[in-house]
């Protein structure tokens, strides 16, 4: 059976470059697309279609979306913590992006049409403590998102709802937890935690230092997602008949010093911590509730943090290195 055409925007990021290769090992037609230069793409896949665009802008998404089946709308200005505190505004235009990407896919007649959500979207009342209870679909409401971010992608996910209801565009909400991996940003202050947590641990060890900057008080609790179990648990959403929002994130809970603990096995030493309380440290505590996707899905994202940490910290390792040395 002949496939169609998958259009990734934000095809050059982290998620978006993995998600191309997932979808090229599929079968689809790919067309890759993002505002950066080729050279500043986290992945490019030669058997792609990679088109550089800007899709915030509505001629560069009637160009993006013309003849796709589906749609993944990945295209964001998004970060770390130290970004997203620091850049509301720049967040906050993303909603450009997402509107402009649902007019061009409803209007070139696109099958179905992905949005990248995040927990961001959460109640903050539901997070502040670290003893947290896991965050379900419906405690986004009554709305208090993360400033900025968060509220964004929560009046995005209702375009796409009222695009669907109004337009009949087949839309999906894949409200991501904590996405990390190799291949991501490790660097320059957009990073997340696992990145930079890994980089620091790798300075430490190689300069021989001895100590490492946690931000915040180190107990404020995550649950962190490797890249696989989040492109799965994207194509699973997309191909299924689940049309309202679903976490897809691990449910493993861990603190920042035990994520701190897991980088410093695999570096095989210790360090002395200091505490930068006056840093953007986000939310108390956040996890994943996943009763939803295992009964709509009957799967939920596994890999083990430890697992998907060393792989993430040997791919951080080399590219810190070879920095050094090119």
């Amino acid at each position: 059976m002949k496939k169609g055409l998958a259009v990734v925007a934000g095809g050059g990021g982290f998620i978006g470059g993995h998600l191309v290769a997932a979808l090229l090992r599929e079968g689809m037609a790919v067309r890759a697309v993002d505002r950066k230069p080729l050279d500043q793409w986290q992945q490019r896949h030669l058997a792609a279609e990679n088109l550089v665009g800007d899709v915030s802008l509505l001629d560069g998404a009637q160009t993006a979306c013309a003849g796709a089946s589906e749609v993944y709308q990945l295209a964001a200005d998004m970060g770390g913590m130290g970004f997203i505190e620091s850049h509301k505004a720049l967040c906050m235009l993303s909603v450009l992006t997402t509107t402009h990407m649902l007019i061009a896919a409803r209007d070139h007649g696109v099958g179905r049409f992905l949005f990248s959500s995040s927990a961001c979207v959460y109640n903050a009342d539901k997070q502040s403590s670290v003893d947290v209870v896991p965050l379900r679909e419906e405690d986004a409401y009554p709305a208090m998102p993360e400033d900025g971010y968060g509220w964004e992608k929560l009046f995005s996910e209702r375009m796409c709802r009222h695009f669907r209801e109004d337009f009949g565009l087949a839309t999906r909400v894949a409200r991501y937890h904590n996405v990390y991996g190799p291949e991501g940003t490790w660097d320059g202050g957009r990073e997340k935690a696992p990145a930079a947590i890994c980089r620091k641990v790798i300075e430490a060890k190689h300069r021989g230092t001895g100590t490492i900057e946690i931000w915040g008080d180190g107990r404020q609790t995550r649950s962190f997602m490797y890249i696989d179990d989040c492109v799965k648990g994207t194509l699973d959403l997309m191909r299924s008949d689940v049309d309202e929002p679903l976490n897809i994130g691990s449910s493993e809970l861990v603190t920042i010093n035990q994520l701190v603990d897991v980088a410093e096995s695999i570096a095989g030493i210790s360090l002395d911590r200091r505490y930068k309380l006056d840093a953007p440290k986000g939310v108390n505590g956040r996890n994943s509730d996943n009763a939803r996707i295992r009964a709509k899905l009957g799967w939920e994202p596994s890999i083990p943090l430890r697992e998907g940490m060393e792989k993430t910290y040997a791919w951080i390792e080399q590219q810190w290195l070879a920095s050094r040395t090119g």
